[in-house]
């Protein structure tokens, strides 16, 4: 079973004896919602589902995006401390445009990550 405590933010996966008694318990304190109720044998791995195959098409754009939301900025921002124009940024993130070696070196510095984390390379592109 999945189940999400709403506020603070936790996801549980609950398997055993006794999960109804403790999501009771929980119910007690938290504003809770079951999420997924299948036996085992029904769940899919999240690598077979189609968000995930979509997300992994873009891979390097969403973890750019990522970065720079971690960071706090905004696209402008990131592409005026770049010395790019915003839509660049944009091109990038949504995969519409690829960048060089420098770039990601470029990015790394920015948005204070290790430059494997933006940088493409052939063990991260699918």
């Amino acid at each position: 079973m999945l189940a999400l405590v709403k506020k603070p933010h936790i996801e549980l996966s609950i398997h055993g004896e006794h999960v109804d008694e403790l999501l009771a318990w929980i119910q007690k304190k938290f504003d809770l919602a079951i999420l997924a109720d299948e036996p085992d044998d029904e769940l899919v791995s999240i690598e077979s589902t189609d968000f995930w195959k979509e997300m992994e098409k873009n891979r390097i754009g969403n973890l750019l995006a990522g970065a720079r939301l971690k960071a706090g900025l905004t696209q402008a921002q990131l592409a005026s401390e770049l010395g790019i124009r915003q839509n660049m940024v944009s091109d990038y993130e949504h995969g519409r445009r690829s960048y060089s070696d420098n770039m990601a070196k470029r990015l790394s510095a920015v948005l204070k990550v290790k430059e494997e984390h933006v940088k493409y390379g052939s063990e991260q592109k699918h």
